[in-house]
């Protein structure tokens, strides 16, 4: 039976899963049926899985999604959606964030645009990847302050690290100078290390006239259609009535 000292050396090491599945072995009659080897593995088991689940609400924290509920098991597949399963099912296994590929999700108001960009960046937390979510008008109100209390290069540099970011609602309005050559700055920070969902109204054959300037919208649209998964969602609004409408 561990002794008082030993409890205390793993409560030192933070092996918390590890000590709290050792209580529980000592409470199992059955437990002494079981190897050294069998029960030092699930104690190993207990704390892996403990620290999992610490890391992922860390990184799910720190992603601030607008849906954090979302998850890709929850997607739904209905014929006029026209989302195709393999597709997604590809997407589940983030190889595209291994590879530095965007996603775009485009589709009228109310189709799961966002819904779906939030179960990719949750899946890729999972997966042990960081994400970070923001809504593309409030991503340049936060670009203005930081150009104003002189913290925009600290703001770049800490989107330049996130391995996926997703601009929700991109170009529902054009953009003006400012805000393309700061996207620009965004995306060409990322461009080949890091990746990006984007959701839209806006089919990408009209980015290039919404974003204003023809050599910003040429280094943009360069950015985030090269190497790119796209999904347009089709279909009638999801929105009005319940939460899993949305999906």
């Amino acid at each position: 039976m561990l002794n008082e000292p030993t409890i205390e050396k793993l409560k030192g090491l933070r092996l918390d899963g590890m000590l709290e599945a050792w209580q529980e072995q000592q409470g199992d009659a059955k437990i002494g049926e079981l190897g050294f080897d069998e029960r030092l593995g699930m104690l190993v088991d207990a704390e892996w899985l403990r620290r999992e689940n610490n890391r992922l609400a860390r990184a799910l924290k720190e992603a601030k999604l607008k849906l954090g509920r979302a998850c890709v098991e929850d997607v739904d597949y209905p014929a006029r959606r026209q989302l195709d399963r393999a597709t997604v099912r590809q997407l589940t296994q983030c190889r595209w964030v291994a590879e530095h590929h965007q996603v775009l999700i485009t589709g009228a108001t109310g189709t799961g645009k966002t819904y779906l960009a939030c179960a990719l960046a949750n899946q890729a937390c999972r997966k042990g990847y960081r994400a970070l979510y923001r809504r593309t008008s409030r991503l340049f109100e936060e670009i203005k302050l930081a150009h104003e209390d002189g913290t925009f290069p600290r703001l770049l540099s800490r989107i330049a690290r996130i391995d996926v970011l997703v601009l929700d609602d991109f170009l529902l309005k054009p953009l003006d100078g400012a805000d393309s050559h700061d996207l620009l700055e965004i995306l060409d920070d990322r461009y080949g290390t890091r990746s990006t969902i984007v959701t839209s109204q806006l089919p990408p054959t009209h980015w290039h006239e919404a974003v204003g300037d023809p050599n910003l919208a040429d280094s943009i649209c360069d950015r985030l259609l090269s190497n790119s998964h796209k999904i347009a969602l089709k279909g009638p609004s999801r929105r009005p009535t319940k939460e899993k409408d949305k999906k």
